[in-house]
């Protein structure tokens, strides 16, 4: 049988993985894919490293990647960034090779584009790498469920965060030490920017929204907030109401009252019951709660990051890819019939959980509550924490009714300027009760 040219960009954890399973494992992924997969090639910044632990010969690695992936069947980009991965995933469609990618800051920027030209040209873009890493996720939401109606997904997608919010809450440490920590573990980059401010997230929240919805969402489009705003008090106070704090990516399809049908695509800190499945999501492990008409409701649990459970992920997406190939054609490209207008934050509803820091003197429970009333927030529960006799304040813990994001924070403002109020301490949303 005529082999699959592979080309593969980017040699780092995942890339190496990669090559290693395509030399190990030879045998059993021409079978399963019905055709040898030969590597032509691997594109890296300096040929001079020893990489002989991919088992692949030394002349394979080049520098020249635009003139690899002009002779590859399928071209794997593991580069990550937006270019110079975006430029030669082009180059490579224009030459009717399919693409797998783990990119989701590329695909959240741009992907509605590359789908655009990969359709055209009768090619595959696969992307099961690009959201929680070995978890099969793109594929369910993209074939599985093709059948069905998802009214929400909501997961946690990153798992440096997941790691730093579960170590705050079973041991009661400040961020700033745990992050240290994961730093020195390995779980957090030293610039852990794109991990702890959301960013991450946010580009596999777009990938997500964009599947589950019909709909193209780009990361532009997604409300992102990160966790460093997140306190030891938060994680203390949400622990004696029964709730945990997850950092989460959410999108839902909700009915608005001057948009219709629409999307709410956000990431931020939220509350969860601790018996909600992912209040039950420890270390740094993904998962991913799609609620659906039919099927109800499904989690997707497991590894979300790594050289062998990436590699997982994208030998999946290679060995799909090269059975369309073999057979002649390509698998289902996007789905953007829905075409919903997505929401800005202000127009989302969710519960919310409010401290504050108060003077312990009569009515003002009557005066913060009023205020609550006045804007329609509804209030489900509150209770008062502390008493400070030292310096006479106390701390009110409320939890209101679904309300609208910008209902709630003109509570705030008003909140914010009565005498008896001292501090607002925080407001997080909150899921899933």
């Amino acid at each position: 049988m005529t082999a699959i040219r592979v080309a593969l960009l980017g040699s780092g954890v995942v890339g190496s993985a990669v090559a290693k399973r395509l030399v190990d494992e030879a045998d059993d992924l021409a079978a399963r894919a019905g055709a040898p997969l030969e590597v032509v090639g691997v594109a890296v910044r300096d040929t001079g490293k020893d990489r002989s632990a991919t088992g692949l010969a030394p002349e394979l690695f080049t520098t020249d990647a635009e003139a690899l992936v002009q002779r590859a069947d399928i071209v794997v980009e593991l580069m990550g960034g937006i270019e110079p991965a975006r430029s030669l995933l082009r180059k490579a469609i224009e030459h009717g090779a399919s693409v797998v990618t783990a990119n989701k800051l590329l695909l959240g920027e741009d992907g509605p584009a590359l789908y655009e030209q990969a359709e055209a040209a009768g090619v595959d873009l696969s992307y099961e790498a690009a959201v929680a890493g070995a978890i099969p996720l793109i594929r369910p939401l993209r074939e599985s469920l093709a059948g069905d109606h998802v009214t929400r997904v909501m997961g946690i997608v990153n798992g440096t965060t997941n790691y730093i919010l579960d170590k705050m809450d079973r041991t009661g440490a400040a961020l700033a030490d745990v992050l240290a920590e994961a730093q020195e573990l390995g779980y957090a980059e030293a610039d852990p920017t794109a991990d702890v401010e959301g960013h991450d997230a946010q580009a596999k929240a777009a990938i997500l929204a964009s599947l589950a919805f019909h709909t193209r969402v780009v990361t532009s489009q997604v409300h992102c907030e990160g966790i460093m705003g997140i306190t030891a008090e938060d994680i203390q106070a949400a622990r004696r109401i029964g709730l945990v704090v997850k950092l989460l990516a959410i999108a839902e399809r909700v009915r608005d009252d001057s948009a219709g049908d629409a999307l709410s695509v956000r990431v931020h800190p939220v509350l969860v019951p601790r018996s909600h499945p992912l209040a039950a999501v420890h270390e740094a492990f993904n998962a991913v709660f799609v609620e659906t008409e039919l099927a109800g409701d499904l989690m997707f649990y497991g590894r979300g990051a790594g050289g062998d459970p990436t590699a997982s992920a994208v030998l999946g997406d290679l060995v799909q890819a090269a059975r369309n190939r073999v057979a002649g054609g390509h698998g289902p490209g996007e789905s953007a019939y829905a075409d919903l207008p997505v929401l800005p934050i202000g127009r989302a509803r969710t519960c919310y959980f409010v401290r504050l820091d108060v003077l312990d003197v009569p009515g003002v429970l009557a005066r913060v509550t009023g205020l609550f009333g006045q804007h329609g927030v509804s209030i489900e529960s509150m209770r008062q924490g502390v008493r400070r006799s030292e310096d006479g304040l106390a701390t009110l813990h409320l939890v209101t009714h679904a309300a609208q994001e910008s209902a709630l924070q003109r509570v705030m403002d008003e909140v914010q300027s009565l005498d008896d109020v001292r501090t607002i301490a925080s407001v997080l949303r909150v899921e899933g009760a």
